[in-house]
């Protein structure tokens, strides 16, 4: 039941192709799960599409988006448990693809919750550089910060904190920002019939107001030459093209870029739209065409608008952003005390160089962090995860982290032990079960098919199970 209003705008902005929109609604909607490149086996091999067990189709603009069949489970597959993909709409892969991510840069997900956005730019950063998600709803940004530590990242920092305050910490600090607004969710009916009832004209202009505050922020965060990614999930002109002339009209530095490669890959079948809908917009702005809608009548998925933006100016040869909070001290090997021992113990030689050597260690309380080189301190903010949780000092020994196992290949470890998803054994591990094991006692790695998902301590021939209670299947 799509709202009367909402229809009598869409078929006024869309004309002779409403029929043909309003159709898109009787159709099953489309799922789609993005391949993990972060999960390494042994030989340092990622997962591949054939080897996945399910009937994947590719998902044209995002790399390692693959469409699965209507019938299939994925996220009930122990590779989902150990973050070999991420189960996430395949229009809201376009944004990332967008945003052009290079390994080594630093990149703010204002918006970031529930974090397929966050963890797709992840992947495009091959662990390198700095990676901030951020969401002000403190229930979403746990959230996030399990899909973040799921996937294995290890240079993502957690934070659940209002745009004004980061701006205030991190002035032209950001080489891309995704600012994925919270929005009327106009997109989502198909998938989500509960965004129907909470839509209004109201609510409309409310998001509309929100997105204009966020964007501010954002601006004052991206260094000159950076690039912006405005995205959101409804087709409202009002937040979508609106929100950009508003945004460019205050804020002259920004110019509208072409949405490329994703305009390429769908000039034929999505964009013969998008520049008509610019006609419902006050004081359009230069170039507005150069915006991405996805339509559903068009596409094989939800509905879905981006627009790139540029700001102007050139960086200074040496140019170091400083964050106003400064950076982060290590914590020396005295206060790091039993966690060190167990780098050395249980971690291959490798691991340990790059451990105890490259950026710094962090306590917080009695948890260990790992963070890159440069990381901002943290004091001050809001903060659910500054890097990656390595585990947790108790008396006399060091525990490690559920979110450490999920970082690591087989190989990082000085023990690994290999369940099959073939057999009920690696469920019954995430079930918590304990198993019947020989060799020598201390921490295992926990595989499932040669790839991470979590840690066992073997002692005599049981290996205990250490999969986190509260992820525990039932």
């Amino acid at each position: 039941m799509l709202p009367e209003l909402f229809c009598e705008r869409m078929k006024d902005m869309l004309g002779e192709e409403y029929a043909a929109f309003l159709d898109s609604y009787e159709q099953d909607r489309y799922q789609a799960l993005r391949i993990n490149p972060l999960k390494k086996s042994a030989d340092g091999a990622r997962i591949t599409p054939e080897q996945l067990p399910f009937s994947l189709k590719k998902v044209p603009w995002a790399e390692d988006g693959y469409y699965y069949g209507k019938e299939e489970q994925p996220g009930k597959h122990p590779y989902h448990q150990a973050g070999l993909y991420y189960i996430q709409e395949p229009s809201a892969m376009a944004p990332v693809t967008l945003l052009g991510v290079q390994p080594g840069e630093r990149i703010l997900d204002l918006c970031a919750a529930p974090g397929g956005k966050s963890t797709q730019i992840a992947a495009a950063l091959q662990g390198q550089g700095l990676l901030i998600c951020n969401e002000i709803h403190p229930a979403r940004a746990k959230i996030l910060s399990e899909n973040v530590e799921r996937m294995g990242v290890v240079n993502a920092c957690v934070t659940n904190e209002t745009p004004e305050r980061l701006a205030e910490v991190f002035s032209e600090y950001f080489d891309r920002i995704l600012v994925d607004a919270p929005c009327s969710g106009e997109g989502m009916f198909r998938k989500n019939e509960d965004a129907c009832g909470e839509w209004s004209p109201e609510n409309v202009r409310l998001c509309a107001e929100r997105q204009d505050h966020i964007l501010k922020c954002a601006a004052r965060m991206l260094r000159p030459g950076g690039r912006l990614v405005y995205s959101t999930c409804t087709f409202a002109p009002l937040e979508n093209e609106g929100s950009i002339s508003r945004f460019v009209a205050a804020h002259p530095e920004f110019h509208i870029l072409p949405a490329e490669p994703v305009k390429s890959i769908l000039r034929q079948q999505a964009l013969r739209l998008g520049n008509g809908i610019a006609e419902w917009t006050e004081a359009p702005a230069p170039h507005l065409e150069d915006a991405l809608h996805l339509w559903p009548q068009f596409v094989a998925g939800e509905g879905h608008f981006a627009a790139v933006l540029e700001k102007d100016g050139n960086l200074p040869e040496g140019y170091m952003a400083v964050p106003s909070v400064g950076l982060e001290r290590s914590a020396s090997e005295k206060e790091l005390g039993d966690y060190t021992t167990f780098v050395r113990e249980e971690l291959s030689p490798e691991l340990q160089k790059r451990l105890l050597g490259n950026g710094c260690c962090i306590k917080f309380g009695d948890h260990i962090y790992w963070v890159t080189e440069g990381m901002p301190a943290v004091k001050g903010l809001k903060v659910l995860r500054p890097g990656l949780h390595m585990g947790t000092l108790k008396k006399n020994r060091f525990e490690p982290a559920h979110a450490l196992a999920l970082a690591l290949a087989p190989g990082e470890t000085k023990h690994m032990w290999d369940l099959s998803s073939q057999d009920d054994s690696a469920k019954a591990y995430l079930c918590g079960q304990t198993f019947s094991a020989e060799g020598e006692k201390g921490w295992y790695l926990i595989c499932v098919d040669g790839f991470s998902m979590g840690w066992g301590k073997l002692a005599g021939s049981v290996m205990k199970n250490h999969y986190p209670k509260g992820l525990r299947c039932l």
